[in-house]
């Protein structure tokens, strides 16, 4: 009972923000230019005239010295991207990314969904946080575990990946196992043999929601395995899209994007990250996985257990915001 639940969790996938948000601001760029406006981190912005509110808070309290070092890199942010199950209302994977637009880049840390937590729930899992205080939970234990900000969200819809994906004509993309499965009590089946195909947005959907077939064989790293396939996929959609071809499909990819996505960022904040892709190149997008052992145990239950060192220099390396390098003390990594 318990593998068939996990099989039948719709999986979000990090092309999801790619093609939701980056991808469509880079084509809402070359249509809405003059309404292009940089991020500003949230305690930056600046009220209305008219208004009387104060300005709004960081995400984080600048007078917690343990968590945030004093200084931040100039036009660098953070972005949680969210899938949500809409089946079983939860968010079965979620990424962190990096804007580094001062020194032209993009990284993307995929966050296992079995991600250990130091928290006082039953089930100490990142996939978890959701229900413990939706999307602002997701942020808040991802803050929390990581030691940084994360300064704006994004959450989208399963619908939204079939949709894009088709409305960029599908993606060419190498499937890298043979996938044969079956599940007569959702009606799935998915059924692809290793090498190049061409996918739709459902077939892309089938092979990056795959985890493994009816006789058992599977990725050799589970999970692990599973993200190196999104990342994969993600770069194929990448190269795709970065193409002055489909700038005639901005009407589609809004209308999706406007449909299906949730996001605190503002329009001219979606074109602005898209003047900044365009201008970096799918080259200068990078992927990386928070690292870990995914067969790890914690009191009786499976966990992806991290690595402390090896995460505390990833996130110094690609993803910190600040300006003075991060320690294992001002991160919340629970090892057994």
């Amino acid at each position: 009972m318990s593998r068939r639940r996990r099989n039948r969790t719709p999986l979000q996938t990090l092309a999801v923000f790619t093609v939701s948000v980056l991808f469509i601001g880079i084509a809402l760029f070359g249509l809405y230019r003059c309404f292009s406006q940089p991020l500003t981190l949230p305690s930056e912005e600046q009220p209305d005239e008219n208004s009387q509110e104060e300005t709004s808070q960081p995400i984080l309290d600048q007078t917690d010295e343990n968590k945030t070092p004093d200084g931040r890199k100039e036009d660098f942010f953070t972005i949680l991207v969210s899938g949500l199950d809409d089946e079983n209302g939860g968010s079965d994977t979620n990424m962190l990314v990096a804007l580094d637009a001062a020194n032209g880049s993009i990284k993307v840390l995929s966050l296992p969904r079995d991600t250990l937590l130091n928290v006082d729930w039953t089930v100490k899992k990142l996939n978890n946080s959701y229900h413990h205080g939706g999307i602002d939970g997701i942020m808040a234990q991802v803050s929390n575990l990581l030691g940084i900000p994360v300064d704006f969200h994004v959450a989208v819809n399963l619908q939204a990946f079939v949709e894009l994906v088709d409305a960029i004509d599908g993606v060419d993309f190498e499937v890298p196992v043979d996938m044969n499965y079956d599940d007569p009590y959702q009606d799935l089946h998915i059924h692809f043999d290793k090498g190049m195909h061409h996918l739709n947005g459902e077939e892309a959907l089938q092979v990056v929601r795959w985890r493994q077939n009816n006789d058992g064989t599977g990725y050799p790293t589970a999970d692990i395995g599973r993200i190196g396939t999104q990342q994969a996929f993600l770069t194929a959609v990448a190269q795709q899209t970065l193409q002055l071809s489909n700038w005639d499909k901005i009407p589609a990819m809004a209308e999706i994007f406007q449909k299906w996505v949730d996001t605190d960022l503002k329009l001219s904040n979606l074109i602005w990250i898209g003047e900044q892709a365009l201008t970096m190149g799918s080259e200068n997008i990078a992927f990386h996985t928070l690292p870990g052992d995914g067969s790890g145990w914690y009191k009786g239950g499976s966990y992806y257990v991290l690595d402390a060192q090896a995460t505390m220099d990833l996130i110094n390396e690609h993803f910190n915001p600040y300006t003075h390098a991060l320690t294992l003390d001002d991160m919340d990594i629970l090892v057994p």
